[in-house]
This record gives C-alpha cells, sequence and structure tokens, in this order.
C-alpha cells in the first residue's frame, strides 16, 4: 500500500511539472514505455525527494538514525541496526531536506538533535564509534566477531556529517547554536592518534576484546582518505604529516603512470586495477572534502574523480563481456546489493575487474559533479524503468539487465546518502561549501600539505 501510495505521488508531481516545463532544460524525447520523461531538473528533484525519505521516512524509530539498510517488502528485517557512515550520510542529508523544503527547519533540526543525542550516549571505543550500533541502546552490534569496537573509517564518514552540522546552525538560534557546539564536540572527541599504534599509519580498527588484532591499514587509494583528513584536524588528537605520507601515500608508491582509455589513472588504487576500483572509492571521501582545485604532492583529486568515473563509463560502454544494455544509458559499477551465481542476493564491490553484470544506479547518480550529463542520462534511463527500479526511497540499489532485469528491491545507507548530497553538491555546492569553510578542515589540509 505504501508503495502504491508512492507511485501516485510520484506520478502526480510529473503531471503537474510537465505543464510548465522549461524548453531549454534538455530531456530525453524517448517514450518507448508510455512514461512521460521529465526534464534535468525535474530528475535531480525526483532522485533526491526520494532518496531523502531513506533517511526521513524509513530511519531508526527510537534514535533518527539511518538503518544500515532497508527492504520495502520486510520492513522489519534488521530495524535496529543503525550504520554509523551512513548515519553520517543522513545528517548530511537533512541539511538537504531543509535546504529543499522536504522538511521545515524546525522539524530538521528536532532530529538531528535526536540523532545526536542518541550519538553522544552510544558505545565509543577511544572515541570512535563501531560499525554498526544497536538503535534501541546504542550499544554495539558487532560486525564479525574481531570487529566489535572502534571502527574509524565510518567514524570518520560520520564526522564528515557533524562537521557540516556544525557550520549549517552555528550562527542560528541559541538551541541551534548549542546543537552546533554538540556536533563539534562530538567529532572531536574521536582519538584518531590513537588508531595509529604509534606507526606511521591509521588503522581501520580496535576493539576491547581484540585490540587491534584485525591490523588493517587505511592505504590509499580508496574511500578512506577522509579519515587522514579529518585526523590531522583534530585539535586534540592529530596526526602528523608523517602518518598521511607513509600511511595513506606509502611513500609516495600511490602515485600512477597508469591510464586507460586515454584517461590517467593519477593514483593507483586499492586492489591494484588499472581500470579503477569501486565508484564508492570517489564518492564517500568527497561528500564533504571538495575535489576541486584540491592538490597535493600526489595528485590533482578533481582529476582523479573525474578520471575514475570516466574509466568506468567507458569500460561499460567497450562492454567486454557483452552485457544486455551496457552503454551510455547505462553504466556504473560500484559497491552494492548483487546477484550471486545461484541467483542467491549477496553484496559485491563490482567494477571493472569485478564486473558480474550488476549495474549499480548510485555509482553514475553521485557521480554527477564528475559527469553531470552522462550521469543524468543514466537517471533518465533509470525512470523509463521506474515500474521495476522506482521505488519508496528512490531508484532500488542494483539490477542486473543480463538477467532478465533482477532487482535488488532493497535500499543501503551507504548507496542512498552519496546521491542526494552529492546531487546537492553538483547544483548549489552546499555540503562542500559547509565541510570546506570549516577552520579545523582548513587546518588539517594544510597540515598536510594540500592547495585547495
Amino acid at each position: 500500500m505504501i508503495k502504491s501510495l508512492i507511485y501516485i505521488v510520484f506520478a502526480t508531481l510529473v503531471i503537474f511539472s510537465c505543464s510548465d516545463r522549461s524548453p531549454s532544460e534538455p530531456f530525453d524525447p524517448s517514450d518507448d514505455n508510455g512514461i512521460v520523461p521529465l526534464t534535468d531538473t525535474e530528475m535531480m528533484d525526483l532522485t533526491q525527494r526520494g532518496t531523502f525519505k531513506y533517511f526521513w521516512d524509513f530511519a531508526n524509530t527510537n534514535s533518527g538514525a539511518a538503518k544500515e539498510r532497508y527492504h520495502p517488502k520486510n520492513p522489519t528485517l534488521n530495524q535496529n541496526v543503525v550504520t554509523t557512515g551512513g548515519t553520517g550520510f543522513g545528517l548530511m542529508a537533512i541539511l538537504v531536506g531543509i535546504e529543499r523544503g522536504y522538511v521545515t527547519r524546525e522539524e530538521g533540526v528536532a532530529r538531528l538533535n535526536k540523532i545526536l543525542v542518541f550519538l553522544e550516549n552510544a558505545n565509543r571505543f577511544h572515541g570512535a564509534w563501531s560499525h554498526w550500533v544497536d538503535g534501541d541502546t546504542g550499544n554495539v552490534i558487532p560486525f564479525s566477531t574481531k570487529d566489535n569496537g572502534g571502527d574509524l573509517v565510518e567514524t570518520a564518514f560520520l564526522s564528515q556529517g557533524l562537521i557540516c552540522v556544525k557550520e549549517y546552525l552555528k550562527n542560528g538560534s541559541d538551541s541551534e547554536k548549542a546543537l552546533a557546539n554538540k556536533a563539534d564536540a562530538l567529532w572531536k572527541g574521536v582519538e584518531w592518534n590513537w588508531y595509529t599504534q604509534n606507526q606511521n599509519a591509521l588503522f581501520w580498527h580496535w576493539s576491547p576484546d581484540y585490540g587491534f588484532e584485525i591490523n588493517l591499514r587505511l592505504k590509499g587509494y580508496n574511500e578512506t582518505m577522509i579519515a587522514y583528513v579529518l585526523a590531522a584536524a583534530s585539535p586534540d588528537y592529530s596526526i602528523s604529516k608523517t602518518v598521511y605520507e607513509e600511511g595513506w601515500a606509502n611513500n609516495g608508491a600511490i602515485v600512477s603512470s597508469a591510464s586507460q582509455y586515454g584517461f590517467p589513472l593519477v593514483l593507483k588504487h586499492a586492489g591494484g586495477s588499472n581500470f579503477g576500483g569501486p565508484l564508492f572509492f570517489s564518492h564517500y571521501s568527497f561528500l564533504g572534502l571538495n575535489p576541486k582545485n584540491l592538490t597535493d604532492q600526489y595528485g590533482n583529486y578533481w582529476n582523479l574523480a573525474v578520471n575514475h568515473t570516466k574509466i568506468n563509463r567507458q569500460y561499460c560502454i567497450v562492454n567486454p563481456n557483452n552485457y544486455v544494455d551496457y552503454g551510455e544509458d547505462c553504466w556504473g559499477l560500484t559497491a552494492s546489493y548483487s546477484r550471486n551465481i545461484d541467483g542467491s542476493i549477496g553484496y559485491s564491490a563490482h567494477s571493472p575487474s569485478n564486473d558480474i553484470g550488476v549495474i549499480s544506479p548510485t555509482a553514475a547518480i553521485s557521480s554527477i559533479p564528475y559527469t553531470p550529463s552522462e550521469s543524468l542520462k543514466v537517471m533518465h534511463f533509470l525512470y523509463q524503468k521506474k515500474d521495476k527500479l522506482l521505488g519508496v526511497a528512490g531508484f532500488y540499489d542494483a539490477f542486473s539487465p543480463q538477467n532478465n532485469y533482477w532487482v535488488a528491491d532493497a535500499y543501503l545507507a551507504i548507496d542512498q546518502g552519496p546521491q542526494i548530497i552529492m546531487i546537492e553538491n553538483h547544483r548549489t555546492g552546499l555540503l562542500w561549501n559547509l565541510f570546506m569553510q570549516n577552520t579545523d578542515v582548513k587546518n588539517g589540509l594544510n597540515k598536510l600539505g594540500f592547495s585547495y
């Protein structure tokens, strides 16, 4: 019933918006399925509003924080599993929702306060939150046996959102200023330098039972760059530049001279592929951290992100496996739900080196700052198949044209969040502007030798 009502709402919006479409706005004129195309603006509006619902309508009831995943056909499944990184994305999504008028400022601030109070009382491990948290109790939910403590990367994604909240509210009413101070204090309580093990690198996990036994070093290029930036930015628990140089950049060995389809890779991607890793590598760290004009001794991060996206897209156009519908309208390989060989649903970090015929809508959509027209073309393609691909919280997480349009009719917080955020960064730069104006962030970037 809920899904049907949402479709009716979407259809109503299309009917009213089509009547005053600007002739100057491009749109896909195809109407193969009898579905009236949207303008580019309408397409972005629909996608942002849909993905916002994930963090507003389908958030964990007790905490207001983001659920790890949501299955519309089984809404109570794992309903108490809150994801730390996805909650950080959710904080940023709520700011977009306020700006776009999806909720009032008062409603948005109330929800932000609810989430921050929850985070304030949740389990922390030398300041870091765990990957999963019980939304009812605030207690850690182990991600695996030894991963039952602090997760520095998820904490970095959350901190990125906290900093944006701080900047958004810092000049508001007295209650908003108090909430801004709470957000500021929360991220500043992370003991980033503890997670070095007194070595020149950051490490992903620490457990009260197993210590640093997982021993996973944060080494780029992947999604972990934001952890080094925030660790350097921390006023009380900062790392040295050497930790970044020897940890993230592997003493300079991170630099790549490889290229694909004429696009320089710029940096070596974790996993070793010269076609680039999953596209989330160029999304998660750059939701707040603006890659435009961002350079250091190792490379230009805008060129890196743009080329990474274009290589991924071109690979799908070349389509070496001859998968159905791959091409200019249908591309984008990243981590998402997946279809196993036996037909069961799994999870996989799709990329050109791990291409099993599964397209993840978040891949192209969240790349819109890097490939605006190319990403919009995919969004229009997805919309023309909305009967299969569009649900109550935006486009579903993954689908496979190769397998008779198998659809993972479910959602993941870390896939929905980058869509609303990166579309907003493309349209107004909202989250980039908030994050980059933060004094501590600037200090951290300066400390590591960035130009921005």
